[in-house]
């Protein structure tokens, strides 16, 4: 009788633990089947440094569009824009916007970067202001003219100072290289003040007029329409994206560009900045 009753008890807990190990199993079961997929792609952070306008402005523009390509896109913006190109070469971006390719060039020669051009975006259309005169026949013998100390686009100066009848430089000029001491002639004899180009707003209270970088006066609240003469829209010096050499065929890097080469931004730009800012593409 004793046999009898511990071998029904004993069955009964065998059956208790099969029962109990279905149920877990079910259970586990259900919750692997609920569980969420995790099918989310990882976000890639691009980090380009930028002169604040209208560079900054213009990414700014194309962010949400390389966000839904997982693209972050970081723009990164210093006080001394000259640092930008330092800061590619030390790898603290992976690209920057604020600079030509005569610009480039010759930087590039002087501090030995290893730097490629990924795309041609914009052009600003160099020109010459003044808080004192309206025309250039207003300029007056021995007046005053700032223009930027910086090669490439002191060069620049000099060739729409020319273009428009004031001065005559030496034949045979490369590189985009020339400053004052290359003027062949200088019939109203002006006195011509090298500055740095950020500073050159300030000084037009002290000069019959500079000629300044369209970046610069936007970044000066000045309406670059006042410009008394301007370079024409077929500058060669296009603003570009500039990247470390090798870069330029990255995934990240082909889709800022395409991103910049569209007709939205093409529109933007137009319709922000009108004729002082051409895009080049």
């Amino acid at each position: 009788m004793k046999k009898k009753l511990l071998s029904i008890i004993t069955s009964g807990l065998l059956l208790i633990g099969v029962f109990a190990g279905c149920s877990a199993s079910k259970e586990d079961t259900s919750k692997a089947t609920s569980a969420p997929a995790t099918t989310e792609k990882s976000e890639v952070t691009l980090k380009v440094g930028a002169a604040l306008s209208p560079h900054a402005e213009i990414l700014e523009h194309i962010k949400p569009k390389l966000k839904e390509q997982g693209i972050n896109l970081e723009i990164v913006t210093l006080d001394d824009e000259g640092q930008l190109n330092p800061a590619l070469d030390e790898k603290q971006i992976d690209a920057n916007y604020f600079q030509h390719v005569p610009y480039l060039e010759s930087i590039s020669k002087e501090k030995g970067y290893n730097f490629e051009v990924a795309g041609k975006i914009h052009v600003e259309p160099i020109g010459l202001y003044s808080n004192k005169i309206k025309s250039i026949n207003d300029l007056k013998d021995g007046d005053k003219i700032g223009i930027p100390n910086n090669p490439s686009n002191e060069y620049r100066a000099l060739v729409l100072l020319e273009k428009n009848g004031l001065i005559k430089l030496k034949s045979g000029l490369v590189n985009y290289s020339a400053t004052p001491n290359d003027i062949a002639e200088n019939p109203k004899h002006l006195e011509f003040v090298e500055a740095d180009a950020a500073q050159l707003p300030r000084s037009l209270g002290d000069l019959a007029g500079a000629v300044i970088n369209t970046n610069i006066i936007l970044d000066a609240k000045i309406d670059p329409n006042t410009a008394i003469i301007r370079e024409s829209g077929d500058s060669p010096y296009a603003n570009i994206i500039t990247v470390r050499k090798g870069d330029k065929d990255r995934k990240e890097i082909k889709a800022l560009i395409s991103a910049l080469t569209t007709d939205d931004v093409k529109n933007f730009i137009k319709e922000k900045y009108g004729t002082a800012v051409v895009p080049a593409f």
